[in-house]
């Protein structure tokens, strides 16, 4: 293997890397706030509720961003094509992610009940819309988009917000909210005490099953689905430029990875086994937490090696869709790239380890009480 070539298959790893910690990350928050007006009941409890997530949701944030950039740095055809066709999609999660830090900081203002209800179903919109719409993207991944490139390599698309919203989109993006609201049922155990650690705890059951059935279903819907392969050969180190390749559209086709390679199966194997372990192990709060944090990281690994070596799929020009070897970053760009991760990723874990530490510890009605001015 060429170094060009072991380059983009790490920034491709890379990539899911990001998306998983930010599933994780950012997922327990997302289902805090999904939860929000079904696990608390009182002010008391909401604020409990909040406080578990609103002094760490800045530092979760970290990984949609380090995303982000990265497709910008790694993928710039990527980048270009997904922000441009998924606009208003995109536009619709950052209008709702914008939703929190300002629910959190402007809820506990005013002790006025309308206000404050307000506020909850701002941050309960905030958690739901999020969640939801990361899911259809996904499923949109394995659909394909309608786009394509001229001879100048400018882009040309039909994708609308509502030819985004088509079925399968839709069962995937139910799957990532059964999800994300299975880890933030574990995350409230672990954070909570009283009635709402009870409420949290007696919803991830239905949440792991509900996360299960969903995820076979897609499963089986997939294998029906046309999928692309790639016809012939393709340079894996040669220049960027998806026009010079020819694609097929078959049935079945997506599994044509794990069939080659059946260990991939173990993917699927430890997303159940997550919803299993955040079962059975809930009145184990840690450990049921570092189960359900395999659930985001089996479903989003399946779902890339499925897709690999699309990135990109085009539904009206196949033969134009970007894969890991004709959409990335010059060789220099990704080695360069590759070392300001190798610098800066460990740092980010470093300090939210030691922000964890500082914060571990159940949110207790005492402590909401004796800071009522500073808690949220």
């Amino acid at each position: 293997m060429s170094e060009y070539e072991i380059l983009r298959l790490i920034w491709w790893a890379l990539i899911g890397i990001l998306l998983i910690g930010f599933a994780i990350m950012d997922g327990f928050d997302l289902g805090t706030a999904a939860l929000l007006p079904f696990v608390a009941r009182s002010d008391i409890e909401r604020r409990i509720t909040i406080n578990t997530v609103a002094p760490v949701w800045e530092g979760n944030q970290v990984w949609f961003i380090l995303g982000g950039g990265a497709i910008f740095a790694a993928w710039p055809a990527l980048y270009a094509a997904s922000f441009s066709g998924f606009y208003l999609a995109m536009f619709l999660v950052l209008a709702t992610l914008i939703l929190r830090p300002v629910g959190f900081k402007y809820r506990s203002k005013m002790e006025a009940p309308l206000w404050r209800t307000f506020w909850d179903y701002a941050l309960f919109s905030g958690g739901i819309v999020p969640a939801l719409v990361f899911g259809v993207a996904f499923g949109n991944l394995f659909e394909g988009v309608p786009y394509g490139f001229d001879s100048d390599l400018r882009m040309h698309s039909t994708i609308t917000l509502l030819s985004l919203l088509n079925p399968f989109a839709l069962l995937t993006g139910l799957v990532s909210l059964s999800m994300i609201v299975l880890h933030g049922a574990v995350w409230l155990n672990l954070k909570t005490d009283s009635a709402v650690k009870a409420r949290a705890s007696a919803v991830i059951p239905y949440a792991a099953l509900t996360y299960a059935v969903l995820f076979a279903l897609a499963g089986w819907w997939l294998a029906h689905l046309p999928a692309l392969q790639i016809v012939g050969s393709i340079a894996h180190d040669g220049p960027s430029n998806p026009l010079n390749k020819t694609v097929a559209v078959v049935t079945g086709g997506w599994f044509a990875n794990v069939a080659a390679h059946p260990a991939l199966w173990l993917t699927v194997a430890v997303a159940y086994l997550g919803t299993l372990g955040a079962v059975l192990l809930r009145h184990r709060p840690g450990l049921a937490f570092i189960a359900s944090a395999l659930v985001p990281f089996g479903t989003i690994t399946t779902a890339g090696t499925a897709l690999f070596p699309f990135l990109l799929p085009s539904s009206n020009n196949p033969n134009h869709s970007l894969t890991v070897w004709d959409a990335s970053s010059s060789r220099l760009t990704l080695a360069i790239m590759l070392g300001c991760v190798a610098i800066f990723l460990p740092i980010i874990i470093a300090y939210t380890s030691w922000a964890y530490r500082i914060m571990r510890g159940p949110v207790k009605a005492s402590d909401i009480t004796a800071n009522s001015k500073s808690a949220y």
